[in-house]
């Protein structure tokens, strides 16, 4: 089995755990390790060296059966291992397992314990595509409905690329959002990483004025049997025209004729927390309807003890600084 079957196989895989995302890894130099546990489970595992300690990375993974418990015992017991060969201080996991104390139960009694920092968006919206054209635009809040009708009677037309051009004109745009909104932006090099190991399965699109000029851009990542709206970027223009809902609307009509079954809107503040970085666009995003998701945080297997408590302080640290 291909590692693409293995991502169809499993219904909750994005491209986290996709042969886009080892590639991607391996073009920055990551190292990237993908694992079979005896048939029961796989992984797709990214060795980080960062400055205050290598670990090792399973984002939205392992991909398992979390009511198997001998299953999930031996692959953390395998996982352990090569963290202990690749010389790791900690392993830091983030499944696709929705936040419920019976979840929460399963990682602690492995042993975990909850990480200071966040991996992969443990907050989102999630749209169901199954639905009609109809049920989408029903299940939008009255104003979000508004204005993608309102995007039409404007003529703004949304359009896909996938060259090189449009990235580094994504990353431009993208680099000015961020002085505006304070976020810190990807790099060119990661963008163009991205561009070159997602290949068709990566594009992104803009909202432009009837005259061309542009207003929203959107880069949209397809794997299994869902699409994520991992980045997006805004001109001035965004302020007075509602390119980001004409945007949005387009690629979910775009996935749902290309057979995908759901959208992942990848990012909103948790409930009470005013400051978070993701603060600004949940209003938007939650306008579109859908499925409010809460995963499991990100948890750590400990392998070096000392190692960990010098990641530790550096991380909370990192986390109270960046609003996280």
């Amino acid at each position: 089995m291909n590692w693409e079957e293995i991502v169809e196989k499993y219904p909750e895989a994005n491209f986290l755990q996709s042969p886009g995302y080892e590639k991607m890894n391996e073009l920055l130099g990551d190292k990237a390790i993908k694992e079979d546990f005896a048939g029961s489970g796989h992984a797709l595992m990214i060795v980080r060296d960062a400055k205050r300690g290598r670990y090792l990375e399973i984002p939205c993974g392992p991909l398992i059966d979390w009511n198997d418990k001998a299953a999930i015992k031996a692959a953390f017991k395998q996982i352990s291992k090569i963290a202990e060969r690749e010389k790791c201080v900690f392993v830091r996991v983030r499944p696709q397992l929705l936040s419920a104390p019976e979840n929460m139960k399963i990682l602690t009694d492995l042993g975990l314990k909850k990480s200071p920092m966040h991996l992969a968006a443990e907050h989102t919206v999630m749209i169901n595509l199954c639905k009609s054209t109809d049920e989408l635009l029903a299940d939008m809040r009255r104003q979000t409905r508004y204005e993608v009708r309102r995007s039409g009677k404007l003529k703004i037309e949304v359009e896909k690329y996938n060259s090189d051009e449009i990235f580094r004109e994504f990353h431009k745009v993208q680099a000015d959002t961020a002085k505006r909104q304070n976020f810190v932006p990807p790099n060119l090099k990661t963008l163009l990483a991205e561009k070159n190991a997602f290949g068709k399965n990566i594009n992104i699109y803009v909202a432009k004025t009837p005259e061309g000029a542009p207003i929203a851009y959107g880069m949209i990542i397809k794997a299994g049997k869902e699409g994520d709206y991992y980045e997006a970027a805004s001109t001035e223009l965004n302020r007075k025209l509602p390119g980001a809902y004409a945007l949005l609307w387009q690629v979910m009509q775009d996935l749902k004729d290309e057979g995908y079954e759901r959208f992942n809107l990848w990012g909103i503040a948790p409930a009470g927390q005013p400051n978070h970085r993701y603060a600004g666009v949940t209003t938007f995003k939650t306008g579109f309807g859908g499925e409010v998701v809460e995963y499991v945080p990100a948890h750590d297997m400990v392998i070096n003890k000392l190692g960990y408590m010098k990641d530790l302080i550096v991380e909370t640290a990192r986390k109270k600084r960046r609003h996280l």
